[in-house]
């Protein structure tokens, strides 16, 4: 089968396409036939071996997983034993933070995986896993986000923001966006009740109060999370020098701040796909590009200004 390789950390154009051996099916597991795939942050920093103190998961010297690649949609080939909820030619969606989805066919494990709601195509499925998991359970698992309360999204427009606006529509609350000037009708459009753009104004000295504060760009201290929240999620950062001190200054405070990972379950997969079967998920595709041209799509989305997510075809 034909796949993404990496042998060496490095940028995008280390990637190289070339024939491997076509994965095995194991007990538990499923092997699909992708048909899409999304592009996330977590590639480029898994590619790069960046931040450094990944690697301690990843290989410390080179990659231990030889194919990048965590979103996929695609055709269940085959199903092991006792795998229930999919069988052979089901049409699913899924991901595996420990790579192997840049390739023709995935083995992955059935519980990281969910049916595709009829009528919905695989580029749109493929974009959903880790940005839309990790906006559910940011707002939800970790922020308890409840009906009526108000909530502050910082970094609205991407992959996960743009998620995370509709998912806290979606369970009731009241959303306040941030995002750059030029993404202001695209956030609102979304369903933001209030947008505030931080190239017009500064959100370090904006005195909003709000039950949850979300922020998917990790570029908040935790002086911020303090003034405006109640409570506060962190998902992502823009560099380990910004996170490390927001993390040791939570660890002496009481307010309740949470930084975590998303983990696939069929649960919450299942959740998305109902939420995008109903319109209230509408995924944004910025761009979609061919398989072969993968390296190029993780160069897009590297230079972060990336509105909503970024596709990838297998064709067929």
């Amino acid at each position: 089968m034909k796949a993404f390789t990496k042998k060496q950390y490095g940028g995008p154009e280390i990637l190289q396409l070339e024939e491997v051996e076509k994965p095995s099916l194991k007990d538990d597991h499923i092997l699909v036939k992708v048909m899409a795939n999304s592009a996330n942050p977590a590639d480029w920093h898994i590619i790069r071996g960046k931040p450094f103190f990944a690697r301690f998961s990843f290989g410390l010297f080179k990659p231990k997983d030889k194919i990048p690649g965590a979103d996929f949609a695609g055709i269940v080939e085959a199903a092991g034993n006792h795998v229930m909820h999919v069988k052979a030619g089901d049409s699913v969606f899924g991901e595996s933070l420990n790579g192997g989805a840049f390739a023709e066919y995935i083995c992955v494990p059935a519980n990281v995986c969910a049916a595709m709601p009829e009528g919905i195509d695989f580029p749109t499925m493929a974009s959903v896993p880790v940005a839309g998991l990790t906006a559910l359970q940011a707002l939800i698992t970790h922020g308890q986000l409840k009906a009526g309360e108000s909530v502050l999204i910082n970094g609205s427009s991407g992959g996960v923001g743009h998620f995370a606006v509709q998912i806290a529509k979606a369970y009731g609350a009241r959303v306040t966006a941030v995002c750059s000037g030029r993404n202001i009708e695209f956030v609102k459009a979304l369903g933001a009740d209030h947008v505030i753009a931080y190239d017009r104004e500064n959100i370090r000295q904006h005195n909003g109060n709000y039950d949850l504060v979300i922020d998917t760009n990790g570029n908040l201290s935790h002086k911020d999370f303090t003034r405006m929240g109640q409570r506060g999620v962190l998902v992502g950062f823009t560099t380990v020098s910004r996170m490390i001190p927001v993390l040791l200054k939570s660890a002496f405070s009481k307010f309740p701040l949470v930084q975590f990972t998303a983990k696939a379950n069929t649960k919450d997969l299942e959740t998305l796909a109902s939420l995008v079967k109903e319109g209230k998920i509408n995924v944004h595709i910025e761009k979609t590009y061919s398989y072969k041209e993968i390296p190029q799509a993780i160069s897009y989305i590297e230079a972060m200004r990336t509105r909503g997510k970024v596709a990838m075809t297998w064709g067929g």
